[in-house]
């Protein structure tokens, strides 16, 4: 295989090299060999750079001028590759779905068996760890970005949830023996399919929910229920058109029709027109002929006469 035609990584984990100019000149962002999620911004080979679930170098063409390239024609022709895109986050993101399913069949196979009673609080419990993380990640943006009053109102809410919290963990220990409660329980996120503890602090649910590696997740998730609805408007528009070209032909095969009706009534008239005319001279000839015989008639009985 030429070199150029060897598929390149990101472009911002490969080196500038020549080689890489070299197969910028060669392809255009149509090319097949070009990652059309990544022209479009949403690849997951980028998104989770740097996480623990990094994906490494895309097999398919990276290249931020591809992209610029493809941002510009764009506006003039649309080349449909957001269905290209949400097949290829389906497939990524039914990969990871599949890996979550696995995951809970682990947990639910390793850890002991409790009642659906029992079940329930420790998933209670769950809920507002997620809640609580969430929120502490929230205020945690929010004050990054200097809006500290509504940072405030966040952490506010937290203490709220962590009251409700220890509610529930009581609920739930007075419920199971003590040598149970002390074991670790542990679920799987249904966005990033990472491990979360039961008994996990408010600093790791933070780290957890407002971090690169979920974040990216619901990134993908987002981005792949865009492009879901962006390719069925845009297939419902090409049916619609698809069905406005199909009427518009049967509107002029109709017209085509009508004026080839008409052009054969307009030659049967013509033709009826000239055969009465014709029939109409034949008439006349035949009473001028008879005049004619008659008139020679009457003379010729006259010269008789006079004789």
């Amino acid at each position: 295989m030429p070199a150029y035609f060897k598929p390149q990584g990101s472009i911002r984990k490969a080196p500038h090299s020549p080689s890489r100019d070299r197969t910028r000149q060669r392809i255009k962002f149509s090319d097949e060999r070009v990652c059309k999620s990544h022209l479009l911004n949403c690849c997951p080979h980028d998104i989770l750079s740097g996480t623990r679930m990094d994906l490494g170098e895309c097999l398919k063409v990276h290249d931020l001028a591809l992209r610029a390239d493809y941002e510009i024609a764009s506006k003039q022709q649309d080349f449909f590759f957001e269905l290209d895109a949400m097949d290829h986050l389906k497939s990524f993101i039914a990969d990871c779905d599949r890996r979550t399913d696995i995951a809970k069949k682990r947990l639910a196979d390793t850890q002991e068996e409790i009642s659906a009673e029992v079940a329930a609080k420790a998933e209670r419990v769950h809920e507002l760890n997620e809640e609580i993380g969430k929120l502490l990640a929230k205020a945690e943006q929010l004050g990054a970005e200097g809006n500290v009053e509504e940072s405030q109102k966040v952490m506010d809410e937290v203490e709220k949830t962590r009251i409700c919290k220890r509610e529930a963990e009581e609920i739930y220990r007075s419920s199971m023996p003590a040598s149970s409660f002390q074991q670790q329980k542990l679920r799987v996120c249904e966005v990033c399919s990472a491990y979360l503890g039961l008994h996990d602090n408010d600093r790791r649910l933070a780290d957890h929910f407002g971090g690169k590696l979920h974040l990216g997740f619901i990134e993908i998730r987002e981005k792949l229920d865009e492009l879901k609805r962006i390719v069925a408007e845009k297939q419902e528009k090409r049916n619609q058109d698809r069905m406005k070209r199909r009427e518009e032909r049967d509107r002029e095969e109709r017209d085509k029709m009508k004026r080839r009706s008409r052009s054969r009534d307009g030659r049967r008239h013509c033709s009826s027109s000239r055969e009465h005319k014709r029939k109409t001279r034949s008439r006349s000839r035949d009473k001028r002929h008879h005049r004619s015989r008659d008139r020679s008639r009457d003379r010729s009985s006259k010269s008789k006469y006079v004789l």
